[in-house]
């Protein structure tokens, strides 16, 4: 059987302190997780605890349909290690990491999904899920730069 893992890396010519970041800013989670910049969606809510045991919720609205992604942080380690159950309301709970290496010239971010096994059929729309969202995230990246 295969493990229903999705696992992506990417390079970011930004400090790790700014991708982390991302992950727990609603302003910049609207540029490159949700909405319709990403996706033909709407925002309803994006709200989030941003310390350990903090939940989170990003309700949206897709083909007439509220979606709401629910979840709890389990780690915060800034800049390098962002960890959280992820599912949408309902659903079982998966879990996603996210792990942070670089320095002032550029940032590697390795994203590990751990599927529940009952998602094994969504495994490839997972990872085509979390690519769009972090060739967003790179643009976002790039276009909200802090001034010099």
């Amino acid at each position: 059987m295969i493990d229903p893992v999705v696992k992506i890396t990417r390079i970011f010519d930004t400090i790790p302190e700014r991708v982390f970041n991302a992950w727990l800013d609603p302003a910049m989670l609207e540029k490159w997780m949700f909405g319709p910049g990403v996706r033909d969606e709407d925002i309803l809510h994006l709200k989030l605890d941003r310390k350990p045991g903090g939940r989170f919720s990003f309700l949206v609205k897709r083909e007439g349909d509220e979606i709401d992604h629910i979840g709890r942080y389990l780690e915060i380690d800034p800049p390098r290690r962002l960890v959280f159950t992820w599912r949408i309301a309902g659903s079982e709970i998966s879990a996603v990491t996210i792990e942070i290496e670089g320095d002032d010239r550029g940032s590697e971010l390795m994203l590990t999904h751990l599927l529940h096994e009952n998602w094994i059929d969504h495994l490839e729309r997972t990872r085509q899920d979390w690519t769009l969202m972090l060739d967003k995230l790179g643009e976002a990246l790039r276009t909200n730069r802090p001034e010099e």
